[in-house]
């Protein structure tokens, strides 16, 4: 028979009731240290600070708007427009820059409304729990 516990009809493996992870065992020296950043199960360096973070942001924003300029460069051909009742020709990359915006308007304001609607809720909640105490 196969020894693989995965395989159907395969005896269960001998695990003890009591096995947990194993213990945490220090660095070695050649081992950088890392300290737990806040999310369960991750590890980061203990260089990684507040300032790289919003530098690495800006750095990654930047490259993304070089790639939007491009994009908007290479698409001049004109696109007719017609939006309630206005009629007008704009170059392609510019009309679709207009509408990825609007878009990303929309999808804000729908955010927004439910961070709200939850914000009362939980307010409503929390002024429930101090009447009844």
């Amino acid at each position: 028979m196969n020894s693989d516990p995965l395989t159907p009809g395969a005896p269960p493996p001998d695990v003890p009731s009591n096995a947990g992870p194993p213990p945490a065992t220090p660095p070695s020296p050649t081992q950088p240290a890392t300290v737990a950043s806040g999310t369960a199960g991750r590890e980061s360096p203990a260089g990684v600070t507040r300032a790289g973070m919003v530098w690495a942001t800006v750095v990654t924003a930047l490259v993304l708007l070089v790639l939007l300029i491009i994009f908007i460069l290479q698409n001049q051909d004109p696109a007719r427009i017609v939006f309630l009742g206005l009629d007008g020709t704009v170059p392609l990359g510019m009309g679709l820059f207009i509408a990825a915006v609007g878009g990303g308007i929309l999808v804000a304001a729908a955010g927004a409304a439910r961070i709200i609607q939850l914000r009362v809720k939980t307010r409503r909640l929390q002024k429930s729990a101090q009447h009844l105490q």
